[in-house]
């Protein structure tokens, strides 16, 4: 199960409504071991495209180095659909390679009929894609 404040919800959503009809995309980094997303980190989309996301290669090593002078961890890697629903397309599964991270997709079409966006989370280890619950607090418990 994926934990996550309702501020960094809001902070994805609205990422991904802001880049829309572009695909968002971002990390939301975390105490390395502890599994709670904390420190979000929109990036940029380095195709700009619709229906593709990327990370600009340069982009991402700054950050992996930032995340480990910090002691972090990559919590939630997250990215929207803008014209279908959130789940990861095959090219996602492919690009998939931190085992340990929650796979957040937001879509941002009306695919369902329940509403403006959706905001699913998923863990995807070798290929393998299972879908899990979010639980969306107001703040974490004291450590």
């Amino acid at each position: 199960m994926l934990t996550i404040t309702q501020a960094l919800v809001d902070q994805i959503v609205e990422h991904a409504r802001r880049d829309h009809p572009d695909e968002a995309c971002g990390v939301v980094a975390g105490p390395v071991g502890s599994g709670r997303p904390e420190r979000f980190i929109p990036m940029l989309n380095a195709a700009r495209s619709p229906t593709f996301y990327e990370f600009d290669s340069q982009d991402l090593l700054k950050l992996y180095r930032e995340m480990d002078d910090r002691d972090e961890e990559p919590v939630v890697i997250y990215h929207s659909h803008t014209a279908t629903e959130a789940y990861p397309s095959r090219t996602d599964i492919s690009y998939a390679n931190e085992p340990g991270a929650h796979y957040v997709l937001v879509s941002t079409a009306d695919a369902d009929g329940l509403g403006e966006f959706q905001f699913r989370s998923f863990r995807i280890v070798e290929g393998q894609v299972t879908e899990e619950p979010v639980q969306v607090v107001d703040a974490y418990p004291a450590a």
